[in-house]
């Protein structure tokens, strides 16, 4: 399965404001350390606030912190809502679908099998799981303990 730039950049993000909960962080500051463009965190951004899963704060000491602990932040609940679905193969199109073998086909049910798979298999993972006591990670995303 592919991942979009979207879901990359939103775990990106989440990981960012994970590893910086005791403060509000910047989109400047995400764009620079995790190689990102201020445009394409805008709009991600966006969609994981209308998501509920970050809050934006405006103003001059503005910026993002998660809307919830990062224990109760289901990966699999991320990747689902920003990953477009219907997937890109041409039998789960609605539209657009020329395809003759699509009634007797049984590769578009293995297909959605192995998708669903997918997800459940980011299910049980939390960003709490990611972040915290990952060592590497927190020594490029943030010099100070997870969760001080």
């Amino acid at each position: 399965m592919r991942i979009t730039k979207r879901t990359n950049i939103a775990m990106r993000v989440l990981m960012y404001c994970a590893a910086h909960q005791t403060r509000l962080v910047t989109k400047h500051e995400i764009a620079r350390v995790c190689n990102a463009s201020e445009n394409h965190l805008a709009q991600v951004i966006h969609q994981l606030a209308l998501m509920g899963v970050l809050e934006t704060h405006r103003g001059r000491n503005g910026g993002l912190e998660l809307a919830q602990d990062p224990k109760d932040t289901k990966i699999g609940d991320i990747f689902r809502s920003m990953e477009a679905r219907p997937s890109q193969i041409e039998c789960f199109a609605d539209v657009d679908n020329s395809c003759p073998l699509v009634p007797a086909c049984r590769l578009k049910e293995a297909l959605h099998a192995a998708a669903e798979a997918f997800y459940h298999e980011l299910d049980d993972l939390t960003l709490d799981a990611l972040v915290c006591g990952n060592t590497k990670l927190l020594n490029i995303l943030a010099p100070e303990p997870c969760g001080v």
